[in-house]
Formats: C-alpha cells, structure tokens, sequence
C-alpha cells in the first residue's frame, strides 16, 4: 500500500531580476528580492536582497542579508548581515548586526532586543 507524503517543508518567494513591485508585500516565510520592490516588505522570515536587487521602502523581518541596495529604514528581530557590496540609506533597529568592509551604511544603528515580527493578513 502507498504511503501518503506531506511536504510540510517551509517555502520562500523570489523577485526576479527585472520585476518590479510597487506596493506593500507580506510574506510568512522567506523572501528573496533580485529585482526592484517600493513599498514596505514585513516578512516572518529571513529577507534576502541580491547585489541586484533594489528595495525603496521599509522593511521588517526577523533576519536579513543585504548584498544588493536598500534605501528607507529596516527593523530585524535577530540578525542583520551586509555583505560588501551592500549599499544601506536608513535607519536600523536589529539585535545582531554584521558589516563586511567595503558595505556602505549611512544612517542610525539602534542594536538591542526585538520582539520577532508577526504577519497579519489585512482583509
């Protein structure tokens, strides 16, 4: 007899290079952004921008990597990473933050505890 098989494994969203989003997103579990989103992005999960990719907006997340340009401000329950060819306008709010040479940051950095965000549905 078959055996049934669920795949409960958690999911993640990609943004293609050469898309581009304008309004708000809200994603449950990870997003990786290669093309360009304005807007606001809240996310449960970790957020990836790509060295191509672009966001114009706020962000909130429980962790991210940044390779790609961020323009507003970004608040992350757990860790922050950017990388070297990051390029950060905003302020931060995050519990960890790490910064690879050559990353360019211009803003405020508020590091300490961060209740982890949560994503509702506005319906």
């Amino acid at each position: 007899m078959a055996k049934e098989v669920i795949n409960n494994g958690v999911g993640h969203n990609v943004l293609a290079s050469g898309t581009i989003v304008k309004g708000d997103i809200i994603a449950e579990s990870d997003f990786r952004i290669d093309g360009t989103v304005e807007g606001t992005l809240k996310c449960s999960g970790r957020v990836v921008i790509g060295p191509s990719g672009k966001l114009e907006g706020e962000v909130q997340c429980a962790n991210a990597e940044i390779m790609g340009m961020l323009n507003g401000n970004i608040v992350v329950s757990d860790t922050l990473s950017l990388k070297s060819t990051a390029k950060v306008s905003g302020d931060v709010k995050t519990k960890v933050l790490v910064i690879e040479p050559k990353a360019i940051f211009s803003g405020t950095c508020d590091m300490g505890p961060i209740t982890k965000p949560s994503v509702e549905s506005k319906k």
